[in-house]
């Protein structure tokens, strides 16, 4: 048998992101994708057949191998032959003799007889169907395991571009330009909500809402432009994008899968450039030219009735941004949003991630458009983002000079000098207590001697490098979801796998906690098989997600064994509401580590298997379920929330959110005492573990192991060390007594704690 590629270099997307670069288009991006995947894998043939969700068949639309004059000729009905069982069932099919199988369909005049050995992998996007990535060989049996692992890597990389361009092509068409609007009359200073920390300032770019119509248009210059002007200007924008493409790989290789594929898709759409030069030599100004085309698509992706088409509206105002500040200026760093404060109605995950990317210097929201997630990425990211309830900044002119103090939550429009004097004194400051070493033990006790441990809570593989630079000693949860949520199709299993295991070899021997897929109420996955729900807080989320989809979650969950092969692994289930719903999930687990044996696949065989205590149901039950789980951790945002019946995204009742209810603190006492009882480790990973009285009850009723953001880990050890366990199990006990809020409040103000 000839020699292979390793899986490794296979799997490796900077050299897809390679292939599309180097494409003029989706045929020629498929024509040198089966040409290098056929060389890697030394297989005579490689095919790609696209779906056609009208005619439901597949449409073979390139291959490496067989007759050239085959592809767009020949067609497969959904279930037909190996290849279109494969899409039907969903799963790879591997044949040492494809002709020897029932489902084989022999195809004259493609000269595919000649070839035995046959393997089939659906490209799909979640679980909608994209097509099937086809190799043969003559040689019987040739491919293995490997290879099915390798294609099916490949495969989901395919999916996103593949499923881009064909939007793309299919919705061209003409609409009327938009109506300008009048600039607004604004305050000089605005009141917020921060939600991301930092202090920034700089001119404003308005990207404007989801639905809104208007792109601005950029002011002519004295200079005059030309077509030449245009083209230099679509090829910076391309080399630009290509390189912020391969720069966030490198930095955030676990949420940067192929991000800016819309943006280089209609750059190199031929009706675009092409629509663009007719304007120009018809005589009218590169920028106006550029401008109309841009507004035209804008409409063109908004009024869609694709939603996956309308989601991409903020692409083509970026985009439409980016190639005029090109045309304008051959200063390519203008392009990016360097120095900037964006302001926008809402954001998806993957919007915030390329504006973070362009390093934009802060984030002004509109109040009531954020979700969980919106604010835990731009945490990660260290972009300062604030929340103001004030629809007329959608409007606000270009280039205001803003300034953000989202320590504070307040907005300053056009700060006069003293203002930005004094701030720019803040941002120093800050900028010398960030570089300045932490004063962190590597190992935490109370006053008293008692041992204490203290994980991080991980987003993103960036967050590791502040983990350990802040002495984590494990990480107590990390969020699955965000690799999928800053996507627009599930990632793979390969692609699950490498990031989890860049997590568990970077923590080395410390203990690493994988919760599972934590998506709905507001965690949404646009291209998830959720439908709408009147109340999504109690619809399909979480571990009701996993449960209902269980390809997508033996997918994760396979990922989440193999990357802990080796390592002290441990496998949280979200939003558990009962012992069946903890035994299901874990017979899942179970046959996905019987699969993996059978497979002969490197796997860890014995991960501790635990559960997140959110909901009231758990607390009832909480006797048995400490009974049945390796560990529990205590997820007090949902837990607060569910038990107090308050939204906690909702603004108008954010006070009624309270950590320290006596309904709360009795629940978390429970947790905890059924959890020692049972001889088993608890923690606590929601915000109220950084709340310094909410620590000292918490070690007061037994709990040794928190988890938190990494930022606050030296705050809260040094809480820990100034605390005596007598006295907080006094605390504790005085607290439980209380029936209300004021009580606690009264009590906690009288307990200063140093900090």
């Amino acid at each position: 048998m000839r020699n292979k590629d390793n899986v490794d270099l296979i799997c490796d997307i900077a050299e897809l992101a390679g292939l599309f670069e180097r494409s003029s288009s989706l045929t020629d991006f498929l024509d040198t994708a089966t040409s290098i995947i056929a060389w890697h894998m030394k297989a005579a043939v490689c095919s790609i057949y696209l779906f056609d969700e009208e005619t439901q068949e597949l449409v073979l639309r390139a291959t490496q191998g067989l007759d050239a004059s085959a592809v767009g000729q020949v067609r497969l009905k959904l279930g037909e032959g190996i290849t279109g069982l494969a899409l039907r069932e969903l799963r790879p099919i591997c044949e040492g003799r494809g002709s020897g199988n029932p489902n084989f369909k022999y195809i004259p005049n493609i000269q595919e007889e000649q070839y035995e050995a046959f393997l089939a992998v659906p490209i799909l996007r979640g679980l909608d169907r994209i097509g099937v990535l086809v190799a043969q060989d003559p040689e019987p049996n040739y491919f293995d395991q490997n290879d099915v692992k390798a294609l099916r890597a490949i495969a989901g990389q395919l999916a996103t571009t593949i499923e881009n361009a064909n939007l793309l092509m299919s919705m061209h068409a003409t609409v009327a330009e938009p109506v300008q609007r009048p600039a607004p009359t604004l305050p000089r200073f605005l009141r917020g909500k921060a939600i991301s920390e930092g202090i920034s300032m700089g001119k404003a770019s308005v990207i404007g809402t989801i639905d809104e119509e208007a792109l601005r248009v950029f002011e002519e210059d004295p200079t005059p432009r030309t077509l030449d002007d245009f083209q230099r200007a679509l090829k910076e924008t391309e080399d630009q994008l290509t390189a912020l493409q391969r720069e966030l790989e490198e930095e955030l290789s676990d949420v940067a899968s192929l991000i800016f594929s819309a943006h280089l898709l209609i750059l190199k759409d031929a009706q675009f450039s092409g629509a663009v030069v007719h304007e120009i030599e018809a005589g009218v100004p590169p920028p106006k030219a550029v401008a109309s085309i841009i507004h035209k698509y804008i409409d063109l992706f908004d009024n869609s009735k694709n939603p996956r088409l309308r989601e991409k509206v903020l692409d083509v105002k970026d985009l439409g941004h980016r190639l005029l500040l090109n045309l304008m200026s051959h200063n390519a760093q203008q392009a990016d949003y360097e120095g900037r404060i964006i302001v926008a109605h809402e954001l998806l995950p993957s919007e915030l991630l390329k504006l973070a990317a362009q390093r934009a210097a802060g984030l002004v929201l509109l109040s009531g458009s954020t979700t969980a997630h919106i604010s835990i990425l731009a945490r990660s990211l260290q972009l300062p983002t604030l929340l103001v309830d004030d629809q007329e900044l959608m409007v606000l002119a270009e280039d205001r000079f803003l300034l953000i103090d989202a320590m504070q939550g307040t907005l300053f429009i056009d700060p006069d000098k003293d203002v930005r004097a004094s701030y720019v004194v803040l941002i120093e400051e800050q900028k010398r207590i960030q570089q300045r070493e932490p004063n962190v033990d590597p190992r935490t006790q109370t006053a008293d001697g008692v041992r204490v441990r203290l994980y991080a809570n991980i987003n993103l593989l960036s967050d590791l490098t502040h983990a350990l630079r802040l002495k984590a000693e494990g990480i107590g949860l990390y969020r699955s979801e965000f690799p999928f949520i800053v996507r627009d199709n599930f990632p793979s299993e390969e692609e699950q796998m490498r990031i989890y295991r860049r997590l568990v070899e970077s923590m080395q021997d410390r203990m690493i906690t994988l919760r599972t897929l934590d998506i709905g109420g507001d965690k949404s996955l646009s291209y998830a098989p959720i439908p709408q729900e009147a109340n999504p807080f109690l619809g399909l989320r979480a571990i009701r997600f996993s449960l209902r989809n269980r390809p997508i979650f033996a997918q994760q969950l396979r990922a989440m064994l193999r990357a802990g092969h080796g390592h002290n692994l441990r496998i949280m289930f979200p939003l558990i509401s009962s012992l069946d719903d903890f035994m299901h999930a874990r017979d899942v687990v179970r046959e996905c580590m019987e699969q993996l044996e059978q497979e002969g696949t490197p796997h860890n065989a014995r991960p501790e298997l635990g559960l997140m205590v959110e909901l009231p149901s758990a607390i009832e039950m909480i006797d048995e379920l400490a009974q049945e789980a390796d560990f529990i951790s205590i997820g007090t945002n949902d837990l607060i929330q569910y038990l107090l019946a308050v939204d906690r995204t909702n603004e108008q009742i954010s006070d009624l959110y309270v950590p320290y209810h006596p309904a709360v603190l009795r629940a978390l006492n429970k947790t905890i005492d059924a959890s020692v009882r049972a001889g088993i480790d608890v923690s606590v990973c929601g915000d109220a573990a950084t709340n310094p009285h909410m620590i000292v009850f918490f070690l007061g009723c037994g709990l040794r192991t928190f988890s938190v953001d990494a930022r606050h880990i030296p705050r809260i050890q040094q809480v820990i060390k100034q605390t005596h366990l007598e006295e907080a199990r006094k605390q504790a006990l005085q607290v439980l007594r209380f029936s209300r809020v004021a009580e606690i409040e009264a009590f906690f103000a009288a307990s200063p704690i140093a900090e």
